[in-house]
């Protein structure tokens, strides 16, 4: 084993200018030559930053990049740059990881950003194989959470030494010095290594731009954080022998191809070198020559002449290559070995768009369209499993949990996707003839006031209460474990029962046998019985049957659903209906028709809501919740066949 020492700064800048001149012999091993010769090549760090969804971490690189120099004096700059995706921009959160690298004190520092949210904890799996450090980032206030024990956990089991920085000190309920205890009982419970636990604390706030040995400053930059990665951090560790590197991420470039980006573990690539590819049990996908080599700089990924190993690159020039692969040279017949990523626990079936609107407004509706699409998300994405459904128009989709099934789905309708998306269901597992389900460590931040309700609601969930204990002036942090399928759909309704003030944080925990049945859905729906367009006055009094889900003046069909019925049955109501006109004059004024505003569900919370015998209807413009069987006489009858089976 050997220290990498990349080249960078000048060096590549002296290669183009002195290796054509210098004779082949020499130029073969030039870099060999250089280090030799004492050529100054620069240190390297590779490091994540892990935390808990809105810890700061984006806010944290955005910070660092501006003080380390990497963007002009006059540069425009948006903020949480990282956040490069429309979906992250508009949520605030990070879904996808993202390298960037910038220099301090002549070491060229590789920073991975990663996702906060458990249901792409996928991505951080993955990435932890690239580093050789972490910075693990806590809010002073909040403590550590659901994703801090997921992430660190992850990290600690590939013997990664952390550095502990305590954020957003400057609330005024922060509370660092409960905050450092929570975060050392958590490595003990990690089983930490006497290394591991001999972690640095630094105290700061990224929005305020620094970071301190001390809660109290000094005030000045982040210096101090990125002082300690370099004394605390190692230089990669490289292996001997010809160039390997495992694909950690991938990306298509509508120049230049598939790009794959992972950290080099022995030799080095250049441009036009020969490579072929070796998936996780050593066969060979494909061979072919590496197109450009290419390292991140601040944002940018700039051409190098030469990737190191010990460095994170990307490679362009491969078509079939794709996640936990191993691209190498020619000679190379075992493959680097990949670490399993965690099973998907929640299942949607995507299907062709067969209502009556479909095709007015998306482009993309053919079952082959849509199996290509998923077919390339899954090649991308580790923690997505695709199979095929009950019948030629429908595929099972496997993922982490709603939100990350529900990005999927944003993405392909803002493509020009038309789809049909059935109720989530979670994938339970079979040992010893006994069946397993997933359950989920809950963490509920609620006002004091709430707390019976929440608890109430859960435990009639099957959940099973594991703490409670104060969370700052008036509020109570609540510990749960509750089964998957018991948390579809119950975010909408724990903030109806809190009034908008619970924070909500789950994460899987394990299987457990199977804890019965649960209840349903407490209430029907209200099902068009016509096609057409909706009218004022027929809603207006179908507002007695319970709360509407469209506007007037909009497309409706038979089997279509309108509307929350108050009772626990469905009913068929006809939204057409409109004001019978006479020719008798009369001097009382008709009544205004003032319509209550639409009960409108956003992505997520349509997929909780549909029963087994509903589908979310989705479009670049609508989403629209239907009955799978739109006919009221088919209805029927597979409700009697379903009873009597």
């Amino acid at each position: 084993m050997r220290q990498s020492r990349p080249c960078d700064g000048l060096a590549p800048v002296v290669s183009c200018m002195i290796q054509p001149f210098l004779p082949p012999c020499f130029a073969d091993g030039f870099w060999d030559h250089a280090k030799e010769a004492g050529f100054p090549f620069m240190s390297l760090r590779n490091i994540a930053i892990i935390a808990h969804v809105d810890h700061g971490k984006t806010t944290l690189i955005d910070v660092l990049l501006k003080q380390s120099g990497s963007f002009r004096e006059n540069e425009r700059v948006e903020e949480r740059a990282m956040d490069s995706n429309d979906i992250e921009r508009e949520r605030g959160i990070t879904i996808l990881a993202k390298v960037t690298s910038l220099l301090w004190k002549d070491t060229r520092i590789n920073i991975v950003d990663t996702p906060g949210h458990a249901d792409f904890g996928g991505e951080v799996e993955r990435i932890l194989s690239m580093v050789d450090g972490v910075v693990i980032l806590v809010d002073a206030a909040e403590g550590p959470m659901p994703q801090t024990k997921f992430v660190l956990g992850k990290a600690l089991a590939q013997g990664l030494r952390p550095i502990v920085a305590i954020n957003k000190i400057d609330k005024a309920d922060e509370r660092h010095m409960e905050v450092l205890e929570e975060i050392f009982d958590l490595f003990i419970a990690l089983d930490a290594s006497s290394d591991q636990l001999d972690f640095p604390v630094l105290y700061g706030s990224a929005k305020q731009g620094w970071m301190a040995m001390e809660p109290e400053g000094p005030k000045n930059d982040l210096g101090p954080l990125l002082d300690k990665v370099i004394e605390h951090v190692p230089e990669p560790t490289v292996e001997e022998g010809p160039f390997r590197m495992l694909v950690t991420t991938i990306e298509r470039n509508p120049f230049l191809g598939r790009i794959l980006t992972g950290r080099i573990t022995s030799g080095t690539v250049k441009a036009n070198d020969p490579i072929h590819t070796l998936n996780r049990d050593g066969k060979e996908v494909e061979k072919g020559r590496v197109s450009k080599v290419l390292a991140f700089r601040g944002l940018e990924r700039t051409p190098v002449d030469i990737g190191e190993a010990g460095d994170i690159v990307a490679i362009a020039g491969l078509v079939t290559s794709t996640v936990a692969d191993t691209i190498c040279s020619p000679s190379v017949a075992e493959p680097i070995e990949a670490k399993p990523i965690d099973p998907p626990t929640l299942s949607v079936t995507f299907r062709i768009n067969d209502g009556p609107l479909a095709g007015r407004e998306g482009d993309k509706v053919q079952s082959r369209v849509i199996r290509e699409r998923l077919m390339r998300e899954a090649e991308g994405n580790v923690a997505i499993r695709v199979t095929p459904g009950d019948d030629n128009d429908s595929f099972d989709v496997a993922g982490r949990g709603e939100l990350q099934l529900a990005v999927l789905i944003e993405n392909m309708r803002r493509e020009g996707f038309e789809l049909t998306i059935g109720r989530p269901k979670v994938l339970f597992k079979e040992e010893n003839g006994q069946k397993l389900e997933p359950i989920e460590e809950v963490i509920i931040d609620v006002d004091d006031e709430f707390t019976g309700a929440v608890v109430q609601k859960l435990t009639e969930r099957k959940g099973e209460l594991t703490d409670m204990r104060p969370s700052g002036v008036g509020r109570t942090r609540i510990s749960l474990l509750v089964p998957t399928r018991a948390l579809i759909g119950y975010q909408p309704e724990l903030l109806s029962d809190t009034r908008g003030t619970a924070i909500f944080n789950r994460l899987f925990h394990s299987f457990v046998p199977y804890k019965g049945d649960l209840p349903g859905r407490r209430t029907g729906v209200l099902i068009s019985n016509a096609t057409g367009q909706s009218v004022a006055f027929a809603l207006w009094n179908l507002e007695d049957r319970g709360p509407m889900m469209i506007d007037a003046g909009v497309d409706v069909y038979e089997g279509m659903i309108i509307g929350e019925h108050s009772r626990d049955n469905d009913l068929e109501v006809n939204p057409l209906k409109g004001k019978q006109l006479t020719n008798i004059r009369t001097t009382s004024k008709d009544e205004a028709v003032r319509l209550t505003t639409p009960k409108k569900l956003t992505l997520e919370q349509s997929l909780g809501y549909i029963a087994e015998d509903e589908y979310v209807e989705v479009t670049p413009k609508s989403i629209r919740l239907r009955k799978i069987w739109l006919d009221p006489n088919d209805r029927k009858r597979m409700s009697r066949a379903s009873k009597s089976a």
